[in-house]
Order: structure tokens, then sequence, then C-alpha cells
């Protein structure tokens, strides 16, 4: 009898194998590609601990502890360029949330379909737009000559703003920017979770005497909760950087506006331009950790709290 058992389960083991190879065929393309991008690049993260020289290359080049660390952290434009990279993430994890959820809400609550579909298409297209397009877009807005802003205030009676020398305007500019762009597939993740909620709760709710707005605090904000959570973990992780697209391409790079539009990705790409490989790789570096345990701490304060709502 064992033995047969025994028999039986190899039998099954070699069929279950026998499907998953093909699988695994098709996985393996993408594991290659994971790998070949993502796992293999990471070796360069020695460049950081060298005082890196291209004619002796990574290996020959000598080392200086970290001495590429101290220059940034040293340097006079750090505090600034590392203050701007934390309120804006914070800004963008707040306003993301804010209007990612009353976004999905009113999608949610939307009965017509062919309208649903056409609202959604118009949201989600600006997250496919490179940010050179992004840029163009507000410049055209923004033009000091003959942007739409300028022509507005001026019809109004008002004198035009030389946008692209005021660094006190960028905050809000960068800040409804990156809403336009973002907010659209921030929403769809809530209405996909939204799309799942069982809706008899809301009819109990009803029965029991629930308005609209107290089925969603109590019923429809509640759902959403461990979305919420899972979103703001996975968008603390990046507090120490930002879309270099939307920071580099739509101030254009204007030296007027570095100090509220420079930040860590932004001064690290003008420091591989002068050459200074060694000193922005230590940048990544420290971003890349800095995230790696803002994510586990989070994620670890989170599952003290409530085990169900953590990542991991």
């Amino acid at each position: 009898m064992n033995a047969r058992t025994k028999q039986k389960g190899t039998a099954s083991g070699k069929v279950a194998r026998r499907e998953n190879f093909h699988l695994n065929l098709m996985v393996l393309p993408g594991v290659l590609l994971f790998l070949l991008f993502n796992y293999l690049p990471m070796a360069g993260i020695i460049i950081a601990f060298k005082d890196y020289n291209p004619n002796l290359g990574i290996l020959d080049s000598p080392w200086c502890g970290l001495k590429n660390f101290t220059f940034f952290f040293t340097s006079q434009d750090a505090a600034r360029v590392i203050g701007n990279t934390v309120m804006y993430s914070i800004t963008f994890l707040i306003v993301d949330l804010i209007a990612g959820v009353g976004l999905a809400l009113m999608f949610y609550n939307l009965k017509s379909r062919k309208a649903l579909k056409f609202y959604n298409t118009v949201v989600i297209l600006p997250r496919f737009m490179s940010a050179v397009i992004v840029a163009f877009i507000v410049f055209i807005i923004l033009n000091p000559s003959y942007g739409i802003a300028n022509q507005l205030i001026k019809a109004l009676g008002g004198s035009g703003i030389q946008w692209y020398m005021k660094p006190g305007y960028w905050p809000v500019i960068l800040t409804i920017t990156h809403v336009w762009q973002t907010v659209g597939m921030n929403s769809i993740i809530y209405y996909a979770s939204l799309m799942g909620m069982d809706e008899s709760l809301l009819e109990a709710a009803a029965l029991d005497g629930a308005n609209k707005r107290q089925q969603t605090w109590h019923v429809v904000i509640p759902h959403l909760i461990p979305v919420m959570v899972i979103t703001t973990i996975l968008a603390i992780g990046h507090l120490f950087s930002g879309d270099f697209g939307l920071f580099y391409q739509v101030p254009k790079d204007v030296g007027l506006l570095y100090s509220t539009t420079d930040i860590i990705n932004t001064y690290t790409f003008r420091a591989l331009q002068n050459g200074a490989l060694e000193k922005s790789t230590a940048v990544g570096l420290f971003q890349s950790v800095t995230g790696l345990l803002l994510v586990t701490g989070t994620n670890a304060l989170v599952r003290k709290i409530s085990p169900d709502n953590s990542l991991f």
C-alpha cells in the first residue's frame, strides 16, 4: 500500500514538473531581464566607495572610504536639496491619498457606465505622457509672453508674471502638475478595491438609517483602509527620492528656481553630468538604503498596530 502510494506521488510529481516546465519557460525571460537590469547593476555601488578614475576602471580605482558621502552631506546644497525632496514627498503623499480616494469615491457613485469609462480614460491619460510633453504643456500655460495664465491675468486687469524667474510659485505649480499626472492611476487602485466590496454592507447601513455621507464614512472608507495603508507604506519608501522628469523637465532646469525645485535626483544628475560618477553613486546608494529602511520600519510599525494591514 505504501509503495503504491509512493509510486502515485512520484508520478504526480513528474506530471506537475512537466506541466510547470512551459510556465517556467515563459517566466524565464522576465526573470533574466529583471536580473540584468535590476540586480546586476547593483555591483556598481562599489563606485560610491572609490575615487573613480575612468582610465583605471571600477576595480582598479583606489578606495576612498566614505569620502563621497561626506562630500554631499557637508556641501552647502545638502540641506536645501534634502529638505526640498522630503517636503515634496510628504506633500505628494498626502495629496495623492486624498485626491485618489476622493476620485475613486466619485467613480464608484457614478451610475453611467459610458461616463465612467470616459472619465477613467481622461484622468489616466496624463500618466502615460512623457515628462517632455508634460513640461511642454506647462510651458504653454506659463509662457511669460503668450502663456494662457498670463493672458488670463492680463484680461482681468493684472500684469503678467515671469513664472520661470519666481521660485515661490513652483511648489504649487509642481504639486498641481504631479496631481494632474498621477491622480488617475492612483484612483483606479482604490476604485478596483471598491468594486470588490460587498454591496450588502451598504444596504444594511441604509436600512439602519445611514445617509450617503455616513455610509461612505463608516462603510466605504474602512474598506479602503488596507489599500491606503499599503500605498502609504510604499510612498514612504520614496521619501528621499522624487520624480526626476517632473523636477527636471517641467522647471526646465532653470538655476533661479533651484531653491524650490532642486531635489536629490536632479542634484545627482548634474553631478553625473560634471563627471562626478562616484559622488552621484554615493547619493543614489543613500537614497536606496534609506528607502529600504523606511519601508521596513513603517511596515513593522503597522504590523505591530494592525497586523492584517501590513505589507509583509
